[in-house]
């Protein structure tokens, strides 16, 4: 008779799965390695999840719910669009600070070889954001600050994009490197110039003259 995982046990076993797949990938990660370190069963792991893909998809689910959170805790603030970018800039930089392997489990899906779950996973890990940055411009351009003649679908695309690359410069080896290079040591460090920088960047770009 196996012990039933409470809430916290639960976290600890999935954020264990996060390292292991966000290191090893999807095919070399080791149940029993993760077992192990979560401080659990291998029985006990098949006992919630029928096969290491099954838990890999809920690992990703769970560190989605993290993001959820803290596009939820952003968004529920009404400010102008200069504020919401660096806010949400602001929020991804502590986050990818705060649970770096999320992001460099993310990048494995790209990638890596969990491609195979690439649809399925792309419509789980981006409609949401689609959604909500679409939402940012065309409240921008109905107060006037975004030219009219801008798609908000497109420059949710593009603001994504840019957010993307900044969540792996802060997670991943070879991004991290690459921003040091672009970047120096100095301005690497300094998260408040990196968000200002960014926001007035994608601001001057499309706001109205």
């Amino acid at each position: 008779m196996y012990k039933k995982m409470d809430e916290a046990a639960m976290t600890q076993l999935l954020e264990t799965g996060i390292e292991e797949f966000s290191e090893a990938g999807l095919d070399r990660a080791n149940i029993n390695t993760i077992a192990k370190k979560a401080g659990v069963s291998v029985g006990v792991i098949y006992k919630y999840f029928k096969d290491k893909d099954a838990f890999f998809l809920e690992c990703v689910r769970y560190s989605l719910k993290t993001l959820d959170e803290v596009l939820d805790n952003v968004f529920s603030q009404h400010t102008d669009l200069r504020t919401s970018l660096i806010n949400v800039i602001h929020a991804l930089q502590d986050h990818a600070n705060k649970y770096p392997k999320m992001n460099v489990m993310y990048n494995e899906i790209t990638s890596g070889s969990t491609r195979k779950y690439a649809a399925v996973l792309a419509n789980e890990i981006e409609e949401r954001s689609a959604v909500i940055y679409k939402g940012l411009f065309e409240n921008a351009i109905k107060d006037g600050i975004v030219k009219e003649s801008f798609d908000p679908k497109l420059l949710a695309f593009f603001l994504d994009n840019l957010l993307v690359m900044l969540q792996f410069s802060y997670s991943c080896d070879y991004y991290n490197e690459r921003m040091r290079i672009f970047l120096g040591e100095e301005l690497k460090g300094d998260n408040e110039a990196i968000a200002e920088g960014m926001a007035d960047l994608i601001i001057n770009a499309v706001m109205k003259q």
